[in-house]
Parts: structure tokens; sequence; C-alpha cells
């Protein structure tokens, strides 16, 4: 290949620098044809110090000074849930394309007004929830599209680890949208959804920290057939943190943690058959990938993480949330 027709190397932006985004440009530097071009945050320190880090050339001290740089490309929305939608925004109206951590926002009108914009402006738009790109996910996803195993019975997900209550971090600060759907029940009813679709009935009840973040969430999902996900979020104990897909066939099993790089066992006739998909990364580089080509393409949405299926996704939490009576 001439040096003509290499790929365009994206410039990323990262605004918000916690671990989430620690993670996410470690693996951005795995990527031969992206770089990590500028960083925001409030603190002109804490810039510096994650762009000395991770080789970034800008460190800026505010998120708007990173979004009036016209250099970069795309950036990588790394705040607290309760800015995601004015971040997005704010970098969607200067051009740049975001990939928005999950949730993509706090409510479905949030993400509305985002999509909407996205298309004022012609600008690629992407909620950014890995766990849709990673290859033991793909590998599961194609095993019920070819009904593999025959048809699926009952889905059960959790996620839950404990943590010392602090409202000082943003995991207990109900102002941000923390509590233990938000944060992390998101991802069992994104296997549901991604998997099985719009239940026709959810049932949901959640205990509470005292200041009205929720600590537990147990759901119900229930399709036609007497299929049903069986889901679960927690902030008070360690789970297996797994998804288990019972088949008419064979059981197939996300090995914990099912949301990141794992590895998935099938259940069949008494034998357990365990598949390791080798990863090298810590993950985030599957989702940058397809971002990435999908902005060379002059693309403005994802085909796999499609905003009819973000839409559905916090149709879905909001409706959990007003189930359990949690409101922000």
């Amino acid at each position: 290949m001439t040096k003509s027709s290499q790929p365009k190397k994206i410039k990323w932006g990262i605004i918000g620098l916690g671990r989430i985004a620690n993670s996410f440009a470690t693996d951005l530097a795995k990527i031969p044809d992206a770089e990590l071009y500028a960083v925001a945050s409030r603190s002109q320190e804490k810039a510096e110090a994650f762009a000395k880090k991770h080789n970034a050339i800008k460190a800026y001290d505010s998120y708007e000074a990173l979004a009036n740089d016209k250099t970069i490309d795309a950036v990588y929305v790394a705040t607290p849930h309760a800015l995601h939608k004015d971040n997005a925004i704010m970098c969607l109206k200067n051009g740049i394309a975001v990939l928005g951590e999950k949730p993509f926002a706090m409510n479905a009108q949030e993400v509305d007004e985002m999509i909407a914009i996205a298309k004022e402006n012609n600008t690629l738009l992407m909620e950014a929830l890995w766990t849709y790109f990673l290859p033991h996910y793909q590998y599961v996803l194609e095993a019920l599209k070819n009904n593999t195993y025959g048809k699926v019975l009952k889905l059960e997900a959790d996620f839950g680890f404990s943590r010392p209550y602090d409202t000082s971090t943003r995991l207990f600060n109900k102002d941000l949208g923390g509590g233990s759907l938000l944060d992390i029940g998101i991802y069992p009813i994104f296997v549901a959804l991604s998997t099985l679709g719009r239940p026709n009935n959810i049932e949901a009840r959640a205990t509470f920290f005292e200041n009205g973040a929720d600590s537990t969430c147990d759901m119900v999902f229930k399709y036609g057939n007497n299929v049903e996900a069986l889901l679960r979020s927690t902030l008070i104990e360690e789970t297996p943190t797994q998804a288990i897909f019972y088949f008419e066939n064979a059981t197939i099993k996300i090995n914990s943690k099912f949301h990141e790089p794992s590895t998935v066992s099938i259940i069949k006739d008494g034998n357990e058959e365990v598949k390791d998909f080798n990863y090298s990364t810590i993950g985030y580089n599957f989702e940058t990938i397809h971002f990435n080509q999908l902005l060379r393409d002059g693309k403005t949405e994802s085909d796999i993480m499609t905003f009819h299926f973000s839409k559905q996704l916090i149709k879905t939490l909001d409706e959990v949330r007003s189930l359990i009576n949690l409101q922000y």
C-alpha cells in the first residue's frame, strides 16, 4: 500500500478523564490509524497529567476549548452521565463526531435531542456500548441468529460489586446519575434487548441508598411463549456477573465478566466447551475501530449500535426507573 492510499489517521479528543477514559486511551494507542490528539478536564493539572501518560498533544482545562479545536475529528465523551447530552451536543454543533459513553444520556428525551442535533449537523454520533463489538459477544449473537442450539428459553444476566458508600464519588452521586441501574444495570438490560428484543412486560423492584440512588435493581423481562430474562444490578454485593442463555439444546454462558473481554462456555449433554477469544487489549479498540471506519466512510450512524437501538435501550431504562420510582 502506498503512502497516499493509507487510511486517514483519525485525531481523537477525550472529554472527561476518569477510569474509563484511561482504558479507552490505552487501547486507542494500539490502533495504528488513530491517535489521541487532545484531552480535556476542568483541571489543567489533571489534563496535563493525562496527556503526558497517554501521549496526547494538547491538554485543555475546559471541555469547550477542546470542542473548538478544529483539528479534532472525533471526541470520546466520558464525563458523568448527567453531562453526556450537553457535552455531545457541544461537539456535534462544531462538526466533531461523537462516541458517547453509556448511558447515552439521562432519559429518552435527551437522547432524542442528541440524535436530532447529529442529523441537523450531518455528523456521526454513536453510543459507546463496547460489549456489542467484542468478539465473544458477536459469537453469541451469531449462535442466536443461526438458531444453533434451538430457541432461547430463558436468560439470566447480573452485574454486581461492592463499594463503600461515598456520595462524593460519581458512582453514588444521584445528581450525576449515580446508582446501580444507569451505571451497571444497563449491561444486563443491553443483553436482553440485543438478543431477545423489547419485552412484552417488565417487572422491577429496587432498594435504595439514603440519598435516593438505587443500590440494587431486580428486573424480569417477559416475552411470549413463557420466555423470561431475569436481570440484576447491585452496588452492595459481588455477583458472578455472567450472562447465561438457556436454549432448547444447550446452555451458553458468557463467563465473568460478561460485559468485557471474556470466555464463552457451551454446555451440552453434560459436557462443557470453553471458547477463548485470546484478547490482547482491554477491549475498547473494537468499538473504536468500527467508529473510525464509519467516520472514514462518511457515515453518520452505526449499523450495529443504531439510533433505534439506543432509543430502545434508554426507553427501557426509563420504564424501569418509573417502575421503581427512581427520579433524577
